[in-house]
């Protein structure tokens, strides 16, 4: 009963943030449906394009969600349920809720430009550059995290040497082979929305039927090949989804794959339902363990580095500055899907954290191989004991959700670092690649920066996931605080309200710096006592740029507030 207590106290207070909250900071900031938006100022059929509200709601939940939400709760867990709780519901509705929904906002009011543009305008050119730099690298991060992710889903050691068809597939095999025909139902359903003139309803109606198809064959017919095959695959499918019209791909894919995350979702919701009446399962996680986990480390900033996308996440920022404002066909769309998406994904940290609840004597033991692993075999449990059929069709389901979190993020990040890569080289008056003149010229061209960060994100996912995780947390927090800032900082520069990003700002800066500053610490003891292997370098080398990076920006930002305050003060 704790379980179903505690997601009904969840979903009560995030709805309570959205309807008194997110309207109030509509209303500070001037949310006005009368105003064109970029994509249909700007529109391009490629990458403005006006999306309809579910659609566009679909593709930046899908693409903000990734495995975050996941993972980061589960790993947070060993604080015990009441930390994670807590930050989920309160950084969801005043940190993460707020980051989301004011960069849309900004990005809306900057022809769908990105944080970068967003920051030239109220703190300079310099660090507009800086905070690109900044953002690319975070951005290898995610791509080297979630090809390791998605090729995790597809491939487990049995599958080495094989290639082809399996009946009777593993979890592994399923999900490979649904998550490639999605590709293709994917773009059928852009065919026949954009190009066939089909309404957006019975277009869905036929893709729900497609996706309950695919998947019916998916659970008796796998597809098997090595890691290194998948892992080359991940890195053709993101370099040409980032390429091509986002109505070819990107919007039907996250469009359809939504279903399956909501599906997933609900599933969950029954399933701690059922086991709360039933008693098929019991939530083992205690309220709270302690500030100090052997793990982990201290609470703070840990937790809060920790659960990162179930609370608040700079990746955010990316995603409805990147591609999400210039889909956006009206601005009092911007509330449901930059704030709710936030919250629906605080929603989906809650449950991965009643999800180990019910595993968590195992996973603490280490039985599960992945936090992703044991939310699957946490919900699965909630419905039968492991090795029953019900069992093994759930936790297929769920591997199969989480890869198509995990991949959607993928094409949303490549697409992402296309457009960034270009900005770093582009002058003050060059719109795009073709203005740019010299060597310039090709390096902000579309396919080069696509192919140099697909090309080093996969290879360092190839590598070891745990080198290149152990950063992915703070150096995403991090990017949260610097988005909060320059939302911030351009609110102030308009004359609009910022005083509710002071203290998420600053909370979040000072949390991911500390966390930073102590993973320098220990990586020069480990260097000192001659303990470090190259994965120690490399985050050693990562977190003292990206600290320096930051300090910098926040200089800068300072700078700025500063000059407002004058100017304020000599009008009056």
């Amino acid at each position: 009963m704790t379980a179903l207590l505690i997601i009904l106290a969840a979903i009560v207070l995030l709805v309570i943030g959205y309807i008194t909250y997110g309207s109030w900071l509509a209303k500070q900031w001037g949310i006005d449906p009368s105003r064109p938006t970029p994509a249909q100022t700007k529109s391009d059929g490629v990458d403005y394009v006006s999306a309809h509200p579910a659609v566009l709601m679909g593709h930046h939940f899908s693409s903000i969600a990734g495995a975050g939400p996941i993972n980061g709760p589960i790993q947070a867990s060993v604080f015990g349920w009441l930390p994670v709780f807590l930050w989920c519901v309160i950084g969801g509705i005043f940190f993460g809720g707020l980051q989301d929904f004011g960069s849309l906002f900004a990005s809306i009011r900057h022809d769908g430009k990105s944080v970068g543009e967003i920051i030239k305008d109220s703190m300079g050119k310099r660090a507009q550059k800086l905070f690109i730099v900044f953002a690319l690298l975070v951005l290898i991060l995610v791509v080297a995290s979630f090809v390791n992710v998605v090729a995790g889903t597809f491939f487990t050691a049995p599958d080495a040497g094989q290639f082809g068809f399996v009946a009777g597939p593993t979890n592994n095999q399923t999900t490979a082979i649904i998550s490639v025909l999605f590709i293709f139902l994917a773009v059928g359903y852009g065919i026949l929305t954009n190009r066939g003139g089909m309404k957006t309803g019975p277009a869905t109606a036929i893709g729900i039927i497609g996706i309950i198809l695919i998947t019916i064959l998916g659970l008796n017919v796998g597809f098997a090949m090595g890691r290194t095959a998948w892992i080359v695959f991940i890195g053709l499918y993101i370099a040409i989804a980032s390429l091509i019209p986002v109505w070819i791909m990107l919007q039907p894919r996250d469009y359809l794959s939504s279903f399956l995350l909501y599906a997933m979702m609900a599933i969950a919701v029954f399933g701690i339902i059922y086991s709360a009446f039933s008693g098929s399962a019991t939530f083992q996680l205690e309220a709270f363990t302690g500030f100090n986990n052997e793990k982990l480390g201290f609470m703070f900033p840990a937790l809060f580095i920790t659960v990162a996308c179930g609370a608040c996440s700079g990746f955010h920022s990316l995603i409805s500055t990147g591609t999400t404002s210039k889909q956006l066909d009206n601005e009092s769309h911007a509330k449901a899907i930059g704030y709710g998406s936030m919250l629906i994904e605080s929603a989906l940290g809650i449950i991965s954290l009643i999800a180990v609840g019910m595993v968590f004597s195992k996973y603490v033991a280490g039985d599960f191989g992945s936090p992703s692993a044991a939310f699957g075999a946490g919900i699965a449990t909630m419905f039968g004991a492991e090795g029953t059929t019900v069992y093994n069709t759930v936790a297929a389901l769920l591997t199969l959700a989480v890869s198509v979190f995990a991949l959607t993020s993928l094409d949303s990040a490549t697409r992402l670092s296309r457009f960034m890569f270009s900005e770093l080289f582009l002058k003050e008056d060059e719109a795009t690649w073709k203005d740019a003149t010299g060597i310039r010229k090709c390096l902000a061209h579309p396919i080069v920066g696509t192919a140099i960060m697909v090309i080093i994100g996969c290879v360092l996912g190839g590598l070891s996931l745990s080198q290149i995780w152990g950063l992915f947390g703070a150096a995403n927090q991090l990017l949260a605080g610097i988005a909060l800032l320059a939302v911030c900082c351009w609110l102030g520069e308009v004359g609009k309200n910022n005083k509710m990003f002071f203290i998420p700002m600053g909370f979040m800066l000072i949390a991911t710096i500390t966390s930073l500053i102590l993973t320098i610490k220990k990586k020069f003891g480990m260097i000192g006592a001659g303990e470090a292997a190259w994965g120690d370098y490399f985050q050693l080398v990562l977190a003292l740029a990206m600290v320096i990076l930051a300090i910098i920006l926040v200089f800068e930002a300072y700078n700025a507030f500063k000059a407002q305050a004058e100017a304020k003060k000599a009008k009056n």
